[in-house]
C-alpha cells in the first residue's frame, strides 16, 4: 500500500490501578481499568523507500531512536523484511510523563499505521505481542477499545462497551514522573504491610459510573503525594470542586476530575484556573 495516513493518538486515564506482586523479571503485576480521554497527538505516517525519520512537534521527547513510535514503526518494518521505509510526523499535545499513556498511544497508531501500509502482513496477535514488548498500555491503544479490564503487565485485555460519555477536567501538574521511579516508590511504601483487600469486579460494576467510583483508587498515590506535596496539593484542589470523583492516571502526574454535568466542570474550571497546573476540560468514555 501506498499513500499517507492520518492517526489520531487518544489518551487514556486509570479509573483503577491496583500494583500487585513484583515477579521474578523484576516487573510488577496490574490490575487497572483504562478508559479514553478526550485529548490526542496526531500521528502523520508516509511511506518511503527505506529507513525511518520521525518528527515531532509541541514537546521534546529525545532522541528519535528511543522514541515509542519510533521504535513501534521498527518493529513492523523489521517483521515485513524493511520492504520500505516510513517518515512519521508527531504532533503531540498529551504531555509525557503525565500518567496519560501519550507515548503508548503514539506506539500502538504507528504500529497499525505501518502495519497498514505494509498491507496488514503483521496478523493481529503478534500486533498484540509487538505492543506488549512496547509498554504495559500499548496493547490497550492497540485493541481500540473505548473501555478495557487489563491485568498482568497489561498484556492481557478485557475489552468492554464504552460508557456514557462524562464532563471531567484533566489538571496537569509542570511534574514529569517515571514509571520505573513510581514503581520503586510503591515498594518502599508497602515494605513489612500487609496484603492490601481484594475488588470484586463484574459487569454491573464495570458498566456504571457510580459504581466505578466507588471502587476507583490508584495505588500509586501515597507514594507519589508523599514526595511531591504539589501533587497532593493540586488532587486536595480537585476534591474540593464538587467531583463526583477524583483520581491520580497511572504513576502520575496527571489528575482528573468526572462532574456529574458540564455546568460543574466549568464551575471547577474558572474556580480553580491555572495556579496548580494545565487544566484540559474534556470527556471521559
Amino acid at each position: 500500500m501506498s499513500g499517507t495516513l492520518t492517526r489520531e493518538c487518544p489518551a487514556k486515564v486509570n479509573l483503577l490501578l491496583r500494583v500487585l506482586a513484583r515477579e521474578a523479571d523484576g516487573f510488577h503485576s496490574i490490575e487497572t481499568i483504562f478508559c479514553r480521554a478526550a485529548l490526542s497527538d496526531t500521528l502523520v505516517v508516509a511511506r518511503t523507500e527505506s529507513g525511518i525519520a520521525l518528527d515531532v512537534s509541541g514537546a521534546d521527547v529525545g532522541p528519535q531512536e528511543r522514541n515509542l513510535a519510533w521504535r513501534a514503526a521498527d518493529a513492523v518494518l523489521a517483521a515485513t523484511g524493511r520492504r520500505f521505509g516510513v517518515t512519521m510526523h508527531l504532533t503531540k499535545r498529551i504531555p509525557a510523563g503525565g500518567g496519560l499513556g501519550g507515548g503508548s498511544s503514539d506506539a500502538a497508531q504507528a504500529l497499525l499505521a505501518v502495519n497498514q501500509l505494509a498491507g496488514d502482513a503483521v496478523p493481529p496477535s503478534e500486533l498484540l505481542h509487538m505492543a506488549s514488548r512496547l509498554g504495559a498500555d500499548v496493547p490497550y491503544f492497540v485493541s481500540g477499545a473505548p473501555l478495557a479490564l487489563a491485568w498482568g503487565h497489561g498484556e492481557r485485555l478485557l475489552a468492554l462497551p464504552a460508557l456514557s460519555p462524562m464532563p471531567a477536567l484533566l489538571l496537569i501538574p509542570d511534574v514529569a514522573i517515571s514509571t520505573g521511579d513510581a514503581y520503586g516508590w510503591v515498594d518502599e511504601v508497602r515494605a513489612g504491610s500487609s496484603p492490601r483487600g481484594s475488588v470484586t469486579l463484574n459487569g454491573e460494576v464495570l458498566s456504571d459510573w457510580s459504581n466505578l467510583a466507588r471502587i476507583s483508587g490508584n495505588d500509586f498515590e501515597s507514594a507519589v503525594f508523599g514526595r511531591f506535596p504539589v501533587i497532593k496539593d493540586a488532587f486536595e484542589s480537585l476534591a474540593r470542586s464538587r467531583p463526583f470523583f477524583v483520581r491520580m492516571s497511572g504513576s502520575g502526574s496527571s489528575l482528573f476530575a468526572v462532574y456529574r454535568n458540564p455546568r460543574d466542570r466549568d464551575d471547577a474550571h474558572a474556580m480553580l484556573g491555572g495556579k496548580l497546573g494545565r487544566l484540559v476540560p474534556t470527556t471521559l468514555g
